[in-house]
């Protein structure tokens, strides 16, 4: 298929906001392509390349747009023909960009731009426009993973389940889709869950309160809600590998995490759970604390020494031999808390009102953010956002995506400060803004911001800087009020910054979906 064809679909997509419309286009789309085009297809249409970040820039992406008006080179370094009018073929792209990716050391940032140049060279307009917003992250046309998942089972026709379970236990919807649609129900037998290929993490929504968690759940388990780093733990006899949230491979700088894990009286296991940092008196460091640990490969010893952490684990997927994630939960964590009660997430099960309440004091006191309230009987949805799982915190927080920053003035001047907030729109795939603020940050976290955010910025209009969406941040904030002002018609009163979390990807913020349910819990409290 020709990247015009996908690009001009890609409109299409991004043209309607009716699901059932993306879906069918995408389903389409999907039936058309080749084998080898599967998986390059199902990325661009979710926005991003298969090659992942690959050190293209604003800078090298301008660069690339300058050279459009520049001849091609009789020794082009992309073997594709430069013909007048040969149109460029799905896999061409994907060609030139292995070659991009694979590029490393002295001069490799010029060499990058100076191949991406000759790939905008034998692009159309619409194809350069096309190309520019994926490499930039900004190609937002709804085709989010959840609409894939449909596509995927409508183009291959076969159940919408068993696309979701065997993309869910891979991580790997490309394969999948491959899978799919070359052999069918028998291809799709292949993806099970294994040890050491991580899962994409359960998810959780806001509760409004305690109250709210128990009407929607009845019983429920409850949970302290630890602010740590969450970490997916894979063992096969004595060889343990640790995960964080983001699949990464961290290992090497949790070893504590390593032992405890090794302790336990099992054969095999993959468990979910939390590690994080205590200070001497028992109560929990804040995340940014904990999370100085990951990363560190060369001072592992002193880190540890200065440093600890701790190990809670909170669900098992797999236990010597047997798969529990389609097991109720109520049953896993019976398996959890035979093999593993010491390092068990502290945990009541209830239904009853005063019961809930003094747990939720309990981890109060003892310096958690709030609880975790659990349905007894769902299964473990990786990478799922349901309302199964739902956090009670004692403050609102949102996670949201920083979609711009403005340059500060009088004592914060030569900072990016002011930050924009956005929400995720899962109709469209994009992110709503719902304020700004400066609040809740320290002078380190202003000049780490200042510094990272230019990585990350795409263009700037006068003194506000326009961003990537790819940093996740925490805030805390008292209420969301109706407001004209932003597209969403909501915004954050007293939005203040909690933490930045670098272990969250984009797709895991809250979504607007969310925020408009906090507004109408609001205006019924006010209404009394």
């Amino acid at each position: 298929m020709d990247l015009a064809e996908l690009a001009r679909v890609s409109g299409r997509i991004a043209a309607t906001r009716a699901r059932n419309e993306k879906v069918a286009l995408l389903a389409d789309l999907l039936r058309r392509l080749e084998p080898r085009e599967v998986p390059i297809g199902v990325a661009y249409l979710s926005g991003h390349l298969r090659q992942g970040r690959i050190g293209l820039g604003w800078a090298a992406l301008r660069s690339a747009s300058d050279a459009t008006e520049q001849p091609v080179a009789a020794a082009s370094l992309f073997e594709v023909p430069a013909g007048a009018g040969a149109p460029l073929s799905l896999a061409q792209v994907d060609e030139a960009f292995e070659r991009i990716a694979s590029l490393s050391g002295a001069g490799s940032s010029a060499a990058r731009a100076r191949l991406l140049g000759e790939l905008f060279r034998r692009a159309s307009a619409p194809e350069r426009d096309f190309l520019a917003r994926l490499v930039m992250g900004e190609l937002r046309q709804g085709a989010l993973t959840g609409i894939m998942d449909d596509a995927v089972a409508r183009a291959s026709e076969l159940p919408l389940g068993e696309v979701r379970r065997a993309a869910m236990v891979s991580g790997d919807l490309e394969a999948v889709a491959v899978a799919a649609l070359a052999e069918g129900r028998g291809g799709l037998a292949r993806f099970r869950l294994a040890l050491f290929r991580p899962v994409q993490p359960m998810l959780a929504q806001p509760a409004r309160d305690l109250e709210d968690a128990l009407e929607r759940l009845g019983t429920a388990a409850l949970e302290h809600k630890l602010d740590g780093a969450r970490v997916q733990v894979h063992r096969d006899g004595d060889e343990v590998r640790v995960y964080s949230r983001r699949l990464n491979d961290v290992t090497v700088a949790v070893p504590e995490v390593v032992e405890a894990v090794r302790a336990l009286p099992l054969r095999e296991a993959i468990l979910d759970g939390e590690v994080i940092a205590l200070a001497p008196d028992g109560r929990p460091h804040p995340f940014q604390v904990t999370m100085r640990r990951f990363g560190r490969t060369l001072e592992v010893a002193r880190m540890r020494a200065e440093l600890p952490l701790s190990t809670w684990l909170f669900d098992v997927l797999r236990l010597d031999g047997a798969d529990l994630i389609d097991a109720p939960a109520r049953e896993r964590w019976a398996a959890l808390r035979a093999q593993a009660a010491a390092i068990a997430v502290p945990q009541r099960i209830t239904s009853d009102r005063a019961a809930a309440a003094a747990f939720y004091d309990e981890a109060l006191a003892l310096g958690h953010e709030g609880v975790m309230a659990k349905a007894l009987e769902a299964r473990y949805e990786a990478g799922g956002r349901g309302f199964a799982w739902l956090k009670v915190k004692a403050a609102h927080t949102l996670d949201l995506v920083v979609l711009a920053a403005e340059w500060g003035n009088g004592r914060r001047a030569g900072w990016l400060s002011n930050i924009h907030l956005g929400a995720l729109d899962p109709e469209t795939g994009g992110f709503v803004m719902l304020g700004k603020t400066f609040k809740g940050m320290t002078d380190a976290m202003l000049e780490w911001q200042t510094r990272e955010f230019q990585k990350l910025a795409v263009r700037s209009e006068g003194h506000v800087v326009h961003l990537r969406p790819e940093l996740v941040v925490e805030v805390a904030f008292n209420d969301v009020q109706e407001s004209p002002r932003y597209p969403g018609g909501m915004a954050l009163r007293l939005a203040r910054v909690k933490a930045y979390r670098p272990d969250k990807s984009p797709a895991e913020v809250d979504t607007v979906d969310t925020v408009r349910a906090i507004m109408r819990g609001e205006e019924r409290k006010r209404r009394g």
